[in-house]
């Protein structure tokens, strides 16, 4: 009997405990239970305790409030160009009515991927594969449009569409990657070509300038040149007249010229006949004589009028003698010409009778020119 009691007992009291726990319903923030009782729609239990009439009230559904996000596989889409192209698609959703949720529609998340298909086949067949690759913003808009329109009667909010990834065939992606490939090669070619007529240019005036600042420097050391060579003449010929030589030191003088004027680039052979000895011989005594005409001391004053003398009579005796060697040289080699052959060279010009003078000359001015 007493068994029989504490069985009675125990059930009443798991029978209590069973009750309690059914009566009482506890829901977790962002979540909204749907309750039927004896099915039919009898409320939305919100987040906090909740009590519930056992054995009466039952929980349909839980509707869980937050946004989610799902990824659709892969779909085949074909454009206006008769491309198949494989478009992935993620989309963000919520639900603002459990209740429409649960009872508008069966699986609404199957209805929105469904639904997302369809219409994404309609925006891409109507636009061509290159269009399409650059028309995601467009695309987006589009697929929220019509989503947000149909599911807002199964109290479903879609928020944000987005294009993940359009794979196009791999044919088309061969020829895209070699598009872009010579599009950056002509990129580059404009590049470098823009490169190199900058750099000729620069190089074009750097050589224009350096060249004109090449030519004012020559024009610069030709003058101060120029500028040099006549003060030197100058101090030259001031200094012979200043100084008054006498004819010896002027037939020295031509003597040591001789050498020069042989040395000329038009003069590479000399021939000597025998009586080119006898030539020099006369020139040595007609500078002899002209060495007994005057005094060989330099005076301590200068006659303009001597001077101007000496100098008339000591170029010509000069010329005549170098016309008399030039005459005798020609002579001779006309004779090794005609006996050698014609391998014979050109004798050396006359020495005018300036040379003869020390580069002096002098006009029938009465004055010595200043160089």
């Amino acid at each position: 009997m007493e068994v029989a009691i504490g069985v009675l007992v125990f059930v009443i009291a798991l029978f209590a405990v069973i009750t309690l726990l059914r009566s009482v319903r506890i829901v977790p923030q962002q979540r909204h239970d749907v309750v039927e009782r004896l099915g039919k729609y009898k409320r939305t239990l919100s987040p906090g305790l909740n009590l519930l009439v056992p054995f009466i009230d039952t929980v349909r559904t839980k509707v869980d409030m937050r946004e989610n996000v799902v990824s659709f596989p892969p779909q085949p889409v074909i454009t206006s160009d008769n491309l198949v192209v494989s478009i992935d698609t993620v989309l963000y959703f919520k639900v603002v009515d459990p209740v429409r949720a649960t009872y508008e529609i069966a699986n609404f998340l199957q209805a929105i991927e469904q639904l997302t298909v369809t219409t994404l086949r309609n925006v891409i067949g109507s636009l061509d594969l290159e269009r399409a690759l650059t028309s995601r913003e467009e695309i987006n808009r589009h697929l929220s449009g019509v989503l947000d329109e149909t599911t807002g009667r199964w109290g479903v909010k879609v928020t944000r569409v987005e294009i993940k990834a359009i794979e196009p065939p791999p044919s088309i992606r061969d020829s895209m990657e070699k598009q872009m490939r010579a599009e950056r090669d002509r990129r580059a070619a404009i590049l470098t070509a823009e490169g190199v007529k900058q750099s000729q240019i620069l190089t074009a005036e750097g050589d224009k300038q350096s060249a004109v600042l090449r030519a004012d420097g020559d024009r610069q050391a030709r003058i101060l040149t120029a500028e040099g060579q006549a003060k030197a003449i100058r101090t030259v010929f001031n200094a012979i007249h200043e100084a008054n030589p006498s004819q010896k030191v002027l037939a020295y003088q031509y003597l040591q010229a001789l050498p020069q004027i042989a040395n000329g680039s038009a003069n590479k052979v000399w021939i000597v006949p025998t009586e080119l000895t006898k030539a020099l011989e006369g020139v040595g005594g007609a500078l002899g004589g002209l060495a007994n005409m005057v005094g060989d001391l330099p005076s301590s004053t200068v006659d303009a009028g001597a001077v101007e003398r000496e100098a008339a009579a000591a170029a010509e005796a000069a010329a005549k003698e170098a016309a008399a060697v030039d005459a005798q040289v020609r002579a001779a080699e006309a004779q090794v010409s005609g006996d050698r052959g014609p391998r014979g060279l050109a004798a050396p010009e006359a020495v005018p009778p300036a040379a003869a003078l020390g580069s002096a000359d002098y006009h029938n001015t009465g004055e010595p020119e200043r160089a």
